[in-house]
């Protein structure tokens, strides 16, 4: 009977001396055998960065307070916003464009009351570049009211406006309900800057103030937070209504 250190292999047991020529050594397990590698890593190259100014004028390096709206403000650095409809064909690409161009883009159709075109746009129909030369002649004013950068006071006046609940409604049975829900935040933005451009026009309609100075105005009073701004009176009666249809 062979000891307990005997050398008699059993059946089905493999031989653990030296390998046959051409046979791979076998390594031994993971845990007892470790080898150390060398890793690579890539050098990242620092970006270059430009300090543009929007118009030549004011920086836009404005931090957004409201955490929702934050991906959807575009601040990039643009000396003049203006994509030219390069975005228009991907849906939600539109939050990649900068904030005052979808302001400016806003004025091309300013008549619009909910379906309908109630006031006449004027000559502002297509004319791109007109709106946005009255988008920097209100910056400039509100830059020479407020003693402030304009692009700080404009995103202050979107954060105050855009509402966070509104009402759908549905049929039910042979009813129509309504429900209050959670605004998207790219709907929100979307609703303010409308509410900002078709007050300030309406304001201007058969009237001797300007646009530039009626969206100064409205900016203005947005960003305080003014019931008298238009877009703060929409907010308002949007979640007035929303509250109620809980």
């Amino acid at each position: 009977m062979p000891g307990p250190r005997s050398s008699q292999k059993g059946p089905g047991t493999r031989s653990r001396g030296p390998p046959l020529k051409g046979q791979r050594q076998r390594k031994p397990r993971r845990e007892f055998y470790e080898e150390e590698k060398e890793v690579k890593r890539p050098v990242q190259k620092l970006k270059r960065q430009f300090d543009i100014k929007l118009f030549g004028r004011w920086d836009s390096k404005v931090e957004v307070n409201d955490p929702g709206l934050r991906a959807y403000v575009n601040l990039q650095g643009r000396l003049l916003p203006r994509t030219a409809g390069r975005l228009q064909k991907h849906r939600f690409h539109k939050s990649d464009m900068h904030i005052v161009e979808r302001l400016a883009t806003h004025f091309m159709g300013s008549g619009h009351q909910g379906k309908k075109h109630k006031i006449t746009s004027g000559r502002f129909g297509g004319a791109y570049m007109q709106c946005l030369q009255n988008v920097e002649k209100a910056f400039a004013i509100i830059e020479k009211k407020e003693n402030k950068n304009p692009v700080e006071v404009f995103v202050r006046a979107i954060e105050n406006a855009a509402a966070k609940e509104e009402i759908i409604s549905y049929q039910l049975g042979s009813i129509m309900a309504r429900e209050a829900v959670i605004t998207a935040p790219q709907r929100r933005v979307d609703k303010t800057l409308r509410n900002i451009a078709q007050g300030s026009y309406r304001k201007s309609f058969n009237s001797k103030k300007n646009l530039a100075e009626a969206l100064a105005e409205e900016i203005i009073l947005a960003s305080k937070n003014s019931s008298d701004s238009h877009a703060i009176k929409e907010r308002e009666r949007i979640e007035r209504e929303a509250g109620s249809s809980r």
